[in-house]
């Protein structure tokens, strides 16, 4: 799991995003002294630092560049001051990337993921995955109960079924932690890049259809639904 470290002196707006952090699954620290924060931010271990620019008794800039002496750990400017000029200094400081509050979590969230998956290029996807009972084709959109697939001329036949871009994204998302529960919230933020903006209700109908269409080939009660959870792939 990958870890957060929020440098922001607000007590009440580190704890809103440690909680919102932490309910898309990652881990959150949040710093509560700022004697000596670029020291703390290098013991931390953390895999990115969301840092704000008015901090009590330094600056967050100063802060930056004290760190890019030592460590390329990603670090994202948070400020109140909307200026071109802001922004300037937190680029050339060394800062991944700048977002002036106040800001949609969704959106925050989204920059997050992009400096991760840019900064620790993530490993090669398999192009299969495999669900217990069945397997999740990436490459051809497909999930096959194990002993079926497609016909010598490509077609799909009895036990193969094809899916949509977003139940391809569900189910994988829910594969990747399988027999575990993941949060509606994690789900939704995996389809956040899809072209079909992506709420509460039409992820509730995406995963019925996904449910049906893995009936349909013989996979009953596979994604279990934990109320107040989330959902759970067995």
């Amino acid at each position: 799991m990958q870890k957060i470290l929020i440098v922001e002196d607000d007590e009440k707006l580190c704890r809103e995003l440690e909680v919102f952090l932490e309910k898309n699954g990652y881990q959150t620290e949040g710093l509560k002294h700022f004697d000596n924060v670029a020291e703390d931010i290098l013991r931390s271990n953390s895999h990115l630092v969301l840092l704000d620019i008015n901090l009590p008794r330094t600056d967050g800039t100063f802060v930056c560049r004290e760190v890019r002496r030592t460590s390329d750990i990603p670090v994202i400017m948070i400020t109140s001051r909307n200026t071109e000029l802001d922004e300037l200094l937190s680029m050339n400081c060394g800062a991944d990337d700048f977002v002036t509050k106040p800001f949609h979590p969704q959106i925050l969230l989204a920059r997050i993921a992009a400096v991760l998956k840019r900064v620790y290029k993530e490993a090669p996807q398999l192009e299969q995955i495999d669900c217990g009972s069945f397997i999740l084709d990436i490459t051809k959109g497909t999930v096959t109960v194990k002993g079926a697939g497609a016909d010598a001329g490509g077609a799909v036949k009895e036990g193969c079924v094809e899916l949509t871009k977003n139940e391809q994204k569900i189910l994988l998302c829910l594969a990747k932690k399988r027999q575990s529960i993941v949060t509606r919230d994690e789900i939704i933020s995996s389809l956040w890049d899809s072209e079909m903006f992506v709420d509460d209700n039409t992820l509730t109908v995406n995963v019925n259809r996904l449910r049906a269409k893995l009936e349909e080939t013989g996979i009953k009660d596979a994604i279990l639904t934990k109320r107040g959870q989330g959902y759970l792939l067995v």
